[in-house]
């Protein structure tokens, strides 16, 4: 049920009396079937009375709705309205649910590399991206209202700064900020309502709809799911804190009887021909159809999403996952049973702190659906272990006394059931400021105008940090001004100030500016682009004009590829791989273990242009001092990929990345998006737009869903009504024409890669089902190899002038030509595509009818 009809001017007017738009917000709620909470009707009061709010209520009390009150009120005074969250996925989800419930020209959105209607009067974006609005243009800012969601985020020590220059530079906004963990905020009541003049009204302290139940368990994980089973406690999510060991339990679950034999007839049903196309995704497939689950951030979108639709259809009675269940994710959960009470948080293993407890614990008990939550702490494994032998002993006191305890392992942190219980009673830490100073937010604040001294001097010292800290800050800022004004991108002007009538004396005063023009949205998209685009201009279609390696088209997109996050996992499984290969060969020419050590030091993951991008960096930093902020990455994964000729599941099978399938993808997905929208039109040869479409292709393929979502974003209002449960399979992979001829290019190419290297055993694991094994492939290439003394793999070898397609209406007769070094060019790989099964496996099905001469090819 929209909300929009009660928008519609000719519909119903304005109201400006907030008893009216409680009201009429309040007729909407009910009409959905909903009753407020007192909580939410506490605060919508507060909302529409025009106080800032602080809504610190548990998980399951409804702050979502609270919001959406909030955006309505606004709306209904013509006011601007923005939604901030911590990562682009909750964003992308608020703003589908707000474009359903206000309609599509009332919602826009603003992330990092996408921006949709962003002109709307409610707009959903990440906290950087308000933080940088408010830099740059001040209390004078096109914005009235902040919904600030999860504003725990305050306290991350590395991105808090975003969450905090809001509240110390929009001073007309009204705030409404929402967590469920945020302890005692009396200092920001008081704050809020010094900097805002509004009253600060708090929403705390709320008992929770759905009450909580905990315990501590001593007996092995297995038995205590099977317990939480028999006492119908499902769905249950089992909280581990690395993706391994959630996949590493949900296989060990297997044992257990979780499903019905008519759930798992059911759950296959539902399921039907849903594409399992990947390592884990097969994998994936034998847990779901045993009623249990795995949801992590490494996974890909479309397994996630099948994992909670199945979870909230009833379908699954256990998930095995990670602790981002703590950020909100739609996953329907009765008990909450966590496998430890320590982390590694990228430094040192540690015990969760009461806020991360809570978060977790707090999505326990369904509303509407459980009567109570759940939640349930797993003892460490020695304890229980010390458990079972002391209750094998009985009341012996003898063999009580020969019990030989297990200790904890070494480098244990130690925690049990006192750590449990303090942390149920514990109130969530004190949120801790964490303001930054960087080069981009500098510029911001000059690109402003006005008094920039002033400015600047209330972002260092009028902000939530301790004395020293502030000082600390005021000294990095004049370090960055130094440097700016260096590079000659500030200037000191004299400016008149008061002239008398006569011109005969005058006042001047100092005035701060910049020297260059900053782009509208400056430090709000990709912060690289205007630096890529400058080393585009270094590369050149013709490799005798290029200062890349000769092949144009991948070196435009190893310039992309540096602008981008790295996708840690690949780059350390190719800096391992490369090791590897590097340790073997020193030790075949006999290096000594030492010398190969230090040697090892230096191999690195492959960097294509890393010279050349780095000397570009420091050129361009001259001039542009602010993108010092920024750290450039040259590395190689789209490179690789396509070097390799692999699809994406020979690439994640080759690097061993099953458990980070998800996170590659969607690198590959902005490394495509990136390249589309960052190299200019007049740039793209036929070979980059090739390569372009390729990518595309293989992301669609894999899962479609982020370029599906990011398609909707640029068409918000055509949205889709009975969507089906379970995602669509994309269009089939032969209706891109020149995405498919690639596709079909790399296969044949592969096999030219692996016949130059010999390596007859991997062609025979592509071709044995074609009749081409090992020894099929070996003997075939004997005679090419009695005549010729190698197979060439260069660019020219793979180019398009070495395969002939010859197109039907249901298969595709090719013949890759090697590239011998006669240049005879007589000798190849025949082949079949079969389009059919292509379509239905989303890659190109290639099967080898021939190998030789074009004369007399084995076959």
């Amino acid at each position: 049920m929209s909300l929009a009809p009660l928008l519609d001017p000719s519909a119903t007017p304005a109201p400006q009396d907030p008893d009216v738009v409680y009201s009429r917000f309040v007729e909407w709620v009910e009409g959905r079937g909903l009753t407020l909470y007192p909580a939410q009707d506490e605060a919508i009061i507060e909302i529409v009375s025009g106080a800032n709010l602080i809504l610190s209520t548990p998980t399951g009390t409804g702050k979502s709705l609270v919001a959406v009150a909030a955006h309505y009120a606004a709306l209904l005074e013509g006011k601007r309205s923005y939604y901030t969250a911590p990562i682009k996925a909750l964003v992308s989800e608020k703003f589908f649910s707000l474009v359903e419930i206000f309609g599509a020209d009332n919602v826009g959105m603003v992330t990092g590399d996408s921006s949709v209607n962003p002109d709307a009067p409610i707009i959903c974006c990440t906290a950087e991206i308000l933080a940088n609005i408010a830099l740059r243009q001040g209390a004078d800012a096109d914005v009235d209202q902040v919904v600030m969601d999860e504003f725990h985020f305050y306290a991350d020590p590395d991105r808090g700064w975003a969450w905090q220059v809001p509240l110390l530079t929009l001073s007309r906004v009204q705030f409404i900020v929402m967590s469920a963990t945020l302890g005692d905020v009396s200092w920001l009541v008081k704050d809020l309502s010094a900097r805002t003049g509004r009253e600060t009204a708090t929403v705390t302290g709320v008992e929770r709809p759905v009450p909580l139940h905990y315990s501590y368990a001593t007996t092995p994980v297995h038995e205590t799911v099977e317990d939480l089973l028999a006492t119908q406690q499902a769905p249950i999510y089992v909280v581990h804190f690395s993706q391994a060991a959630a996949l590493e339990r949900a296989q060990a679950l297997t044992s257990v009887k979780v499903a019905t034999r008519e759930q798992r007839d059911e759950i296959a049903e539902l399921i039907g021909d849903f594409r399992f196309t990947t390592v884990f995704g097969k994998t994936l497939s034998r847990l779901i159809r045993s009623g249990i689950g795995v949801h992590h951030a490494g996974m890909l979108p479309k397994y996630r999403r099948l994992v909670e639709q199945l979870a909230q259809s009833g379908l699954l009675r256990v998930i095995c996952g990670t602790d981002t269940l703590g950020v909100g994710i739609n996953v329907p959960i009765r008990t909450v049973l966590l496998t430890a009470l320590t982390k590694y948080d990228g430094t040192r293993m540690r015990q969760l702190n009461a806020r991360e407890f809570h978060q977790i614990a707090g999505r326990a008990g369904r509303a509407g659906f459980d009567t109570a939550g759940t939640v349930v702490v797993q003892a460490p494994e020695h304890e229980t272990e010390n458990a079972r032998l002391v209750a094998k002993a009985g009341d012996d006191p003898k063999k009580l006394k020969k019990v030989v305890r297990k200790k904890a392992p070494e480098g244990f942190v130690s925690w049990g059931q006192p750590s449990f219980t303090r942390l149920i009673v514990a109130e969530p830490e004190l949120l801790t400021s964490s303001m930054q100073m960087t080069s981009a937010m500098l510029i911001n604040v000059i690109g402003r105008g006005g008094d920039v001294f002033e400015n600047v001097r209330a972002l260092v010292f009028d902000n939530h940090e301790p004395r020293h800290r502030q000082f600390a800050l005021a000294r990095r800022a004049l370090g960055i001004y130094r440097t700016l004004r260096t590079a000659e991108i500030v200037t000191q002007v004299s400016v008149p100030d008061v002239v008398t009538a006569d011109y005969e004396s005058f006042e001047e005063h100092i005035e701060i500016r910049l020297t260059v023009d900053l782009q509208p949205n400056f430090a709000l998209n990709q912060p690289l682009s205007p630096f890529a685009l400058a080393v585009f201009d270094l590369l050149d279609p013709d490799p005798t004009k290029s200062a890349g390696t000769g092949h144009y088209a991948l070196d435009m997109i190893s310039v992309v590829e540096a602008t981008l996050d790295d996708p840690r996992p690949v780059i350390s499984q190719q800096q391992f791989q490369a090791r590897g290969e590097a340790v073997a060969a020193m030790k075949a020419e006999g290096i000594e273990y030492d010398q190969r050590m230090e040697l090892l030091e230096q191999i690195v993951h492959p960097q294509p242009l890393k010279e050349l991008l780095d000397e570009a960096f420091g050129t361009y930093s001259a001039t542009q001092a602010w993108i010092a902020d920024f750290e450039l990455r040259p590395k190689s994964v789209v490179r690789d990929m396509y070097e390799r000729a692999m699809t994406f599941a020979d690439y994640t099978g080759y690097y061993k990345l099953a458990r980070s399938e998800g996170l590659v993808l969607r690198y590959l997905s902005d490394a495509y998006r990136a390249a589309r929208q960052t190299i200019p039109d007049d740039a793209k040869t036929e070979e980059l737009l090739d390569l372009i479409e390729w990518l595309g292709e293989l992301v669609r393929q894999v899962d479609s869903s982020l370029l599906d979502e990011w398609e909707a974003l640029t068409h918000p209002g055509e949205t889709v009504e009975n969507a089906p449960l379970l995602p669509p399979a994309p269009p089939g992979v032969t209706t891109n024409a020149r995405a498919f001829r690639v596709l079909v290019r790399n296969e044949m190419f592969r096999r030219v890669q692996l016949a130059a290297l010999e390596k007859y055993e991997e062609l025979g694991e592509l071709d044995a089902a074609a009749g081409f094994d090992a020894d099929a492939w070996a003997d075939a290439l004997d005679d090419y190899y009695d005549l010729h003394d190698d197979i060439g793999t260069n660019a020219d070898a793979r180019g398009s002038a070495m395969l002939m397609i010859t197109e039907t209406r249901t298969q595709w007769n090719v013949r890759q030509i090697f590239a011998d070094p006669a240049g005879d060019h007589d000798w190849g790989i025949s082949a079949v595509v079969d389009l059919a099964e292509s379509n239905e496996q989303g890659i190109a099905v290639v099967r080898v009818t021939a190998i030789g001469a074009l004369e007399h090819s084995a076959s």
